[in-house]
């Protein structure tokens, strides 16, 4: 794989697999595979491994361990904010009105129930299934989401699901229940607004989990083995963040990045400890960093985001002293930032696809696709996929010129980032999980 540095990403706590993809984003969070022989074209007849029906409807992306992959979803009618969501691209009237609300699968009984379930990655059969009732406070949510929309993560020990009502539980490999917590009940309400979206981190033997919601906003860290709190970090109140927290790798030691309405923050990922800060204000986060080869890339989410190149390792206030550069906009609403092969990947909310050198970000090219990115891009193989929620994938070879070589659609709605494993990309539809692949020659 082209420009990346494997040794400046570390895993702590995840013993995987080349294969492996067990977290939001794939391993390090860079959304990036060492893969070869990734398919470019599919269809509804063509190069589709297999399709599984899911329990429930979600945003969440699959994650892949050894023979698993592994989903979230929401099983039950729930209630969506009130008034108005935001539309992603309503200031293009043609792809709003192709943007629709997240679909419901009602449960028998009118409960909500919060399901995992894992399927064998060769051909798709359900391997278990975990469920357990919804209960406590029932936030609204936007539209496009709900409870499942935080992403699982996993060590190959065990699996950890993290839904938007505040339910934590880790299931072993074997989807039996290990513990669980409440942290609506234990630590605060999660009566925020538009609905929790962050996914857990994992670091070394700590789930990390970022609570940044109007009414209370913390970091939380807790023993993987057991669920107790090992630190928590109180971050007053008034903070609004969809973002998941990375880990990078600084001159100074490990550092977990957050990207939050106030500003940037950085922690002590083993203490819970507030390192620096930079940036101003930022309306409703959501993408999340990236980091590669000593630099910190961020956009800082809502329309027109402005991005960011950052050194860690500072104290205090850096947003001086550590910038590397800035680009005043172009970055994304919701997709977070593909550093692939020494560019930057980048799309707004009306499908402007921007591609800039990582080292100085200035612009490369840009290239409007038309397709309406609430999933974040991945790479591999030479290649950038870019999932649209009305359907298509768009597949672009990664360089200095905008080429695309693929408009793959396969009638499908989708919300959630893609998975890439073993040969494979695997999607997640509102109700149906999709292997995609070269058929020839399997079973």
């Amino acid at each position: 794989m082209r420009g990346l540095g494997i040794s400046s990403l570390l895993l702590w706590a995840l013993p995987v697999s080349g294969a492996d993809w067990p977290q939001w984003r794939g391993p390090g969070s860079q959304g990036v595979s060492t893969e070869t022989g990734l398919p470019a074209h599919w269809g509804p007849e063509k190069n589709v491994a297999w399709k599984a029906l899911l329990a429930g409807t979600g945003a969440s992306s699959p994650i892949v361990v050894g023979d698993l992959v592994i989903v979230t979803s929401q099983l039950g009618a729930y209630a969506t904010a009130s008034g108005n969501d935001p539309r992603l691209a309503r200031d293009d009237r043609s792809l709003a009105q192709r943007e629709n609300a997240i679909s419901h699968a009602e449960s028998p009984d009118g409960k909500v129930y919060l399901v995992v379930e894992a399927f064998r990655t060769s051909d798709g059969k359900r391997v278990w299934q975990y469920r357990t009732v919804a209960s406590g406070e029932r936030p609204d949510v936007h539209e496009k989401h709900n409870l499942a929309t935080p992403t699982p993560v996993s060590d190959r020990k065990r699996v950890y699901a993290w839904f938007g009502n505040g339910q934590v539980v880790a299931l072993d490999m074997n989807g039996r229940e290990v513990w669980k917590r409440r942290l609506d009940q234990e630590y605060g309400s999660f009566l925020n607004q538009w609905g929790h979206g962050s996914s857990p981190a994992l670091y070394k033997d700590l789930l990390i989990l970022l609570c940044d919601h109007r009414p209370v906003s913390y970091l939380l860290a807790l023993d993987a083995s057991t669920g107790r709190q090992r630190w928590k970090a109180d971050r007053g109140s008034g903070r609004v963040s969809h973002s998941t927290p990375v880990v990078v790798t600084g001159p100074r030691g490990d550092e977990l990045i957050i990207n939050s309405s106030e500003r940037i923050d950085a922690y002590d990922p083993s203490s819970g400890r507030l390192l620096w800060y930079a940036g101003s204000e930022r309306q409703t986060p959501i993408p999340s960093p990236v980091f590669h080869d000593g630099t910190i890339y961020l956009s800082r989410g809502y329309r027109n985001s402005d991005i960011l190149a950052l050194r860690p390792g500072g104290r205090g206030d850096v947003t001086s002293t550590h910038l590397r550069w800035r680009m005043p906009s172009g970055g994304s609403y919701v997709p977070s930032i593909l550093q692939y092969g020494g560019l930057l990947y980048m799309t707004n909310e009306v499908g402007v696809v921007t591609c800039a050198a990582a080292e100085t970000g200035t612009p490369v090219w840009r290239a409007r696709l038309g397709g309406i990115f609430f999933a974040s891009p991945v790479a591999g193989d030479g290649k950038v996929y870019l999932l649209s929620e009305t359907g298509e994938m768009y597949v672009l070879r990664a360089g200095r010129k905008a080429e695309v070589l693929a408009r793959n659609d396969l009638g499908e709605r989708f919300l959630a980032s893609p998975a890439i494993s073993n040969g494979r990309i695997f999607l997640r539809g509102d109700r149906t999980l999709f292997a995609i692949g070269d058929t020839r020659d399997r079973p």
